[in-house]
């Protein structure tokens, strides 16, 4: 192939990999809607649809040379072709083929499946299926990748933003539009962002420039009294020398309040400039939420099949548009909560209807505009509730509360105990749930946003999450502070006030400070503690006062120490990237007018860490041994894959090639904190292997993972009776996960 060729190609992949999503997207959404049962006449329409979608995704895949991805959508064509013809009805066999078809254009797609014997397999599935022969078994083919809503990866292009009508709907006379890569329209508007700091800078310059007329008038006023003096006394060289000096003093004093005025006039209208272009630069980045919703269906479906449950998926207000950026950030938030209301929500069908409901669940995600510039998303589940008992008894089980504490909650402090790193209610950990970490990664998440996150629930009835969040990231009022030397940034909306306090205002109860403000008892900390920071100054005489920022949240309030407040103004955060994007009580930074750079701090963040120990108190590191793992698995290849994942995480590990050999590990005298195992094994198989370690007095509380190829659910409901702590499937295996799930339970 040429050179001029091979950039050819490249430029058709690039428009071909944005294409491919949005066929693949109105795809799946047909698909979807044909499994519910729709009326004849809409069921039509559907087919139709979805047959066009089809064929031109095949169009454009042939035009690029993807043969794998022609021949499955020649396949699926064929299907649809009987189905408008009438001449094939659409059987729950050959849904699941269709689906299987989707997953697998996806999953050639995005790489994470190749052509294979699998691939024709179904494609011969799908052809006889077009002809009239109901599919006898399930076609295996590889599962597609949970929530994947990145375009269509094939050779590494820039990212194009998704298009501007609903994905199931036909594009037929929509208004021109131009594709461009969304990495330069997110340069576009960071550096329209950054002329915030500009304008900021401007409006310090003016200002200066406005006091230095002031300054110079009153100059002009001392020198002209004092030059009256002196020609009422005499009339002399030094009097005619004032008076030329006078008149370019008055000269000057003009000239400088003249650009004084220049200038404010410019800032007024650079700022009016400046608002229209981020309005109409943050537009560009406004689309609309289904691209981050429609792709929920899919993993819907395949979870709910997991669980053994049936979940109808409602989408409401998916036309709200949203700053593509907060959607990405809430991508992964949200499949926390999918994953969260049908695993522990939604109950199975059998639960469901001794209780008197449908066997169907219902998960509706719902998208409204609350007010000017913010949002909310409900998702809603008509399944069994928060069990507030169940969090009472694990938040005690677990050492986060006494019992006693633990029993004298609310229900609302009880379901408030969900949002509490590690803490689950789950008796096994799986790929899904069981780790007690995704209602307080949604919080996080949200709250980083500039959002809150409520939570309502009925025993029985079902369960409401309600994220607010803005529906742009724009600029925001900061209070700027400082500490020990340095400047940080309080977001307004988390301050509630800030004050001067006397020393003698000052209590101890409980060996914590406290002062009383407004009426209320608040507790007193140092921000330089709560951050780490050392002292800059050396042993001075206490100050008489304090001044103290109230910082507030859910009706949590603590006073914190600062050293002066210096002003408040508009803020414009720029991330930290990813290699602090955990940094401690930090959200983000910004450019100040005077060129510092200060650190944004995240309010829930400081809030949390007040409540910790004694700000005197300082961390200490201690060195405990390695940790011991035991892994029994028959492959070789999968024994060495977890052997070097887990040392390199810092473990020491032993193997054993079955049950057998494990178990004479276990009972020979040496210990191990952790047992991971497979479950298909010669001699001795993982499930009978956990159920002799549960019968042990020494072992019994060891915990015990198991990683096998057994995925049904009866499969893992044998591993939750013989006492396994978590159960992972190897076709979905995730390193990740595994490492995890260790670190959890070691």
């Amino acid at each position: 192939m040429s050179q001029s060729d091979d950039q050819l190609l490249k430029r058709l992949l690039a428009m071909f990999e944005v294409e491919a999503e949005e066929h693949l997207s109105a795809i799946a959404a047909g698909l979807l809607a044909l499994e519910q049962s729709p009326p004849r006449e809409r069921a039509q329409e559907l087919v139709e649809t979805t047959f066009r979608e089809v064929h031109t995704l095949k169009g454009a895949a042939r035009a690029v040379n993807l043969g794998a991805v022609v021949a499955v959508c020649h396949a699926m064509e064929s299907v649809f072709a009987a189905l408008k013809g009438g001449r094939l009805a659409l059987t729950p066999g050959g849904m699941d083929l269709l689906h299987q078809g989707y997953a697998r254009v996806r999953g050639l797609l995005d790489g994470s499946v190749v052509a294979g014997p699998d691939q024709d397999a179904l494609v011969s599935a799908l052809e006889a299926y077009a002809e009239g022969r109901e599919p006898v078994a399930k076609v295996a083919v590889p599962p597609q990748p949970a929530a994947r809503t990145e375009p269509a990866a094939l050779p590494r292009v820039e990212e194009a933003p998704p298009a501007d009508t609903p994905a199931d709907t036909p594009r037929v006379g929509s208004r021109p539009t131009l594709r461009i890569a969304t990495s330069k329209v997110d340069t576009l508007l960071r550096h329209a962002e950054e002329l915030v700091s500009a304008r900021l800078a401007a409006g310090r310059q003016v200002a200066d420039l406005g006091g230095l007329a002031s300054e110079v008038a009153e100059r002009v006023r001392s020198h002209e009294r004092a030059r009256r003096r002196l020609e009422e006394a005499e009339d002399s060289p030094a009097a005619r020398l004032l008076k030329q000096q006078g008149d370019t003093l008055r000269w000057l004093s003009g000239r400088i309040a003249q650009l004084a005025n220049a200038g404010r006039q410019d800032l007024r209208i650079l700022g009016k400039m400046l608002d229209s272009l981020l309005d109409e630069a943050k537009q560009v980045l406004m689309v609309p939420v289904s691209a981050l919703l429609d792709p929920m269906a899919p993993l819907v479906r395949d979870l709910a099949r997991a669980e053994g449950k049936e979940v109808e998926l409602i989408i409401r207000g998916g036309d709200l548009e949203i700053d593509r950026r907060i959607q990405e950030e809430m991508k992964d938030a949200l499949l926390h909560l999918v994953r969260n209301a049908i695993a522990h929500g939604i109950e199975p069908p059998e639960v469901r209807e001794a209780k008197g409901k449908a066997p169907r669940g219902t998960l509706a995600i719902t998208v409204a505009q609350t007010e000017a510039g913010r949002a909310e998303i409900a998702i809603a589940d008509d399944g069994g509730g928060f069990d507030v008992t169940r969090l009472r008894h694990a938040a005690a089980e677990q050492g986060l509360m006494s019992a006693e504490a633990a029993a004298a909650l609310d229900d609302d402090a009880a379901r408030a105990l969900a949002f509490r790193s590690g803490l689950s209610t789950s008796g096994l950990l799986t790929d899904v749930s069981g780790r007690g970490l995704g209602l307080p990664i949604v919080q996080e998440k949200v709250e980083r946003l500039g959002g809150g996150l409520a939570v309502e629930s009925t025993v029985d009835l079902g369960t409401v999450f309600r994220i607010r969040l803005p529906v742009t990231l724009a600029s925001f009022r900061g209070v700027l502070v400082e500490v020990e030397g340095a400047c940080f940034i309080l977001p307004t909306g988390g301050v509630e006030r800030v004050a001067r306090v006397a020393l003698g205002a000052i209590a101890t109860v409980e060996n914590r400070e406290t002062v009383m403000l407004d009426g209320r008892t608040l507790g007193l900390v140092r921000l330089a503690d709560v951050l780490g920071l050392a002292p800059s100054r050396g042993n001075q005489a206490p100050p008489s006062h304090h001044t103290v920022a109230v910082l507030s949240r859910g009706g949590q309030a603590t006073a914190f120490v600062v050293d002066r407040v210096r002003d408040e103004q508009e803020v414009l955060m720029k991330s930290l990237g990813p290699q602090l994007a955990r940094a401690p009580y930090v959200t983000g930074a910004s450019v100040l007018a005077t060129g510092e750079v200060a650190l944004i701090l995240n309010i829930p963040d400081l809030l949390a860490g007040a409540a910790q120990a004694p700000a005197t108190m300082r961390p200490t590191v201690v060195v405990s041994r390695k940790k011991s793992i035991l892994i029994a698995e028959d492959s070789i290849t999968a024994r060495t894959l977890f052997k070097n994942l887990l040392e390199a995480a810092g473990y020491q590990v032993r193997t054993a090639v079955d049950g057998v050999d494990a178990w004479a590990a276990l009972t020979g005298g040496e210990e191990f904190d952790l047992l991971v195992s497979d479950v298909e094994m010669p001699r001795m198989g993982g499930f009978e292997l956990t159920t002799k370690v549960r019968g042990n007095p020494k072992l019994a509380e060891l915990p015990v993972v198991l990683i096998t190829s057994l995925g049904s659910r009866e499969d893992k409901e044998r591993g939750i009776d013989a006492g396994a702590n978590a159960y992972l499937v190897k076709d979905s295996f995730d390193q990740g996960n595994l490492l995890q799930i260790v670190s959890h339970l070691v």
